[in-house]
């Protein structure tokens, strides 16, 4: 499946949903872009698509320093998975 573009995410969390947006390219099963909410964005890393799965990491610093893991599966227009 094709996961280059732009994508807008939910995330459940424990302070409850959060809204972002995603920009990603594949190339060679790489995967780079970017992830950004609340006027703040920042480089995705270790990024990989295999197939349809899709895997990348973002570190934020607000509310707290931390690195967010997220794994999915695109799926037409839509990407669904974990944080």
């Amino acid at each position: 499946m094709a996961v280059d573009g732009n994508w807008n995410i939910t995330m459940s969390t424990p302070m409850g949903d959060r809204n972002a947006t995603l920009s990603l390219k594949n190339s060679g099963g790489t995967l780079t872009g970017t992830q950004g909410a609340d006027g703040n964005s920042t480089e995705i890393f270790d990024g990989t698509a295999n197939g349809d799965d899709v895997a990348w990491k973002v570190s934020i610093t607000n509310p707290m320093p931390l690195t967010l893991e997220f794994t999915g599966k695109v799926s037409g227009d839509a990407i669904s998975g974990e944080m």
